[in-house]
This record gives structure tokens, C-alpha cells and sequence, in this order.
């Protein structure tokens, strides 16, 4: 890694190799964050599914055939307009 920081400060990417450790810092905790707000997405979607409770009980077949007859790349959450 301290090869390929080097090599990037030689061909003119970066001014020093600090330059170029910062920037992988910054790429590191901007990917560390947007991590976070998926599990937060993840686990607030799975408690609106745990507060919406079970209709009945899931026929896979009904599913099946209900998917099979939505228009490609539509889904019940879509609206029209």
C-alpha cells in the first residue's frame, strides 16, 4: 500500500504522500457513514414491518402468481404519473 501511495505522489495525483493518506481517510469515513445510514434504513424498514403485523397467513403460490402478472419493473410500492 505505502508503494502504491508513492507511486501516486510521484505521477502528480497527489502533492505528498499526507495529501494522499488524508483523501483515503476521507473516502474511508464518508464509506464508513453511508454504512451506518443503511443499517439505520435496514433496521427502521424492519420495525415497520414488525408494526405492520401479519394480514394472514402467505400463500407462495398466490405471490407467485401475482408477481408473474405485475408489468416487468413494477411493484406495489410504484405509483403511476
Amino acid at each position: 500500500m505505502a508503494a502504491e501511495i508513492r507511486a501516486a505522489v510521484e505521477a502528480g495525483e497527489y502533492a505528498s504522500t499526507s495529501e494522499a493518506v488524508r483523501d483515503a481517510v476521507r473516502l474511508w469515513s464518508t464509506r464508513r457513514q453511508l454504512r451506518e445510514q443503511d443499517v439505520a434504513e435496514l433496521r427502521m424498514a424492519w420495525d415497520c414491518g414488525l408494526a405492520s403485523g401479519l394480514v394472514g397467513p402467505l400463500d407462495f403460490s398466490d405471490l407467485r402468481r401475482d408477481a408473474r402478472a405485475r408489468p416487468a419493473g413494477k411493484s406495489d410500492g410504484e405509483h403511476g404519473g
